[in-house]
């Protein structure tokens, strides 16, 4: 039987008037940027008429992301589309976990903020930065980057992309290092060395801002980025979002692993297209959607009702 992903995006893929034309053809949509804007005021606002350079700011991305990926789902799910299974790309699982039911969208959203808040501190104290590196396997990258002073493998996307991030002084060694092995290293839109040691302070700080909220078993099966599996147990996900952000993203694992249990349909739910991009790089073999319009959302909604 066939099984479809909600798949919600990671930082980097933001841009200027995400998400302003479902906020203005649906009303599930809409209700979720009300609901942002009711908790964090000029959210909805900064999505459709923030600059690009106001946009990359960590405090700032985090939010937005959240709500432009939500108000994706929820128009999804207003047109009868339903997952089956969920995950989500860094900030984005913040976004899955939510739509799981597993915490409400309103606590999630105060969450999310906070961990914008909390990792734009941390990027804020060390020169940093993050490189994709494709065209190389990950044992590859693993090793190239042990050559180098704070330089880590934190984003395991496809068997010929990895993203690294570190110092700034060690990335341009790194980055010729790479080339001399074969690879490339494309540097990302981003303010920090994420999912490193460099966010231990936020991950700190994650740790006393998740002992206030109560979690529920979620309504479908929610991956988690630090195992590359299902989240098991309620006791589970507070230690583990704490985590995440000083561990790799299992994305490759994630896929597989969802493949493995049925899953061919993924619709990332967000701006921009990246995971299925990236999804269609570890499986050719399955269907891939992206909503983060409305002219998206109809295309999405032809695709998977026709088949």
């Amino acid at each position: 039987m066939s099984k479809t992903a909600f798949v919600f995006s990671g930082q980097g893929a933001q841009y200027p008037g995400m998400g302003e034309s479902l906020y203005r053809s649906s009303a599930a949509a809409k209700r979720i940027f009300d609901l942002c804007d009711a908790i964090r005021p000029g959210t909805s606002s900064q999505c459709f008429a923030g600059t690009k350079e106001e946009l990359t700011i960590t405090s700032n991305t985090q939010p937005d992301m959240f709500a432009v990926e939500l108000a994706a789902a929820a128009a999804l799910e207003e047109a009868g589309i339903h997952p089956d299974a969920l995950a989500g790309f860094s900030v984005g699982e913040i976004g899955a976990l939510a739509c799981s039911g597993a915490l409400s969208v309103e606590d999630s959203f105060r969450l999310v903020c906070r961990r914008g808040e909390l990792m734009q501190y941390a990027s804020d104290a060390a020169d940093t930065g993050m490189v994709a590196v494709v065209k190389l396997p990950p044992h590859q990258v693993e090793e190239l980057a042990s050559r180098f002073e704070q330089v880590y493998p934190v984003n395991y996307n496809g068997p010929a992309q990895t993203v690294c991030a570190g110092l700034s002084a060690s990335m341009e060694g790194f980055k010729a290092a790479v080339k001399d092995a074969g690879g490339r290293a494309i540097p990302l839109r981003v303010a920090g060395a994420f999912h490193s040691p460099f966010m231990a302070s936020a991950s700190a700080g994650l740790a006393e801002e998740l002992k206030q909220y109560t979690f529920q078993p979620p309504r479908c099966p929610l991956y988690s980025n630090v195992t590359g599996m299902p989240y098991e147990g309620t006791d589970t996900y507070a230690a583990l979002l704490e985590r995440q952000v000083i561990s790799p993203v299992r994305w490759q694992q994630i896929v597989e692993n969802l493949i493995a249990q049925g899953v061919d349909t993924f619709i990332e739910v967000g701006p921009g297209n990246t995971l299925t991009g990236l999804i269609g790089k570890i499986d050719p073999g399955v269907k891939c959607c992206n909503v983060d319009s409305a002219e998206s959302l109809q295309k999405t909604i032809m695709e998977v009702s026709h088949g």
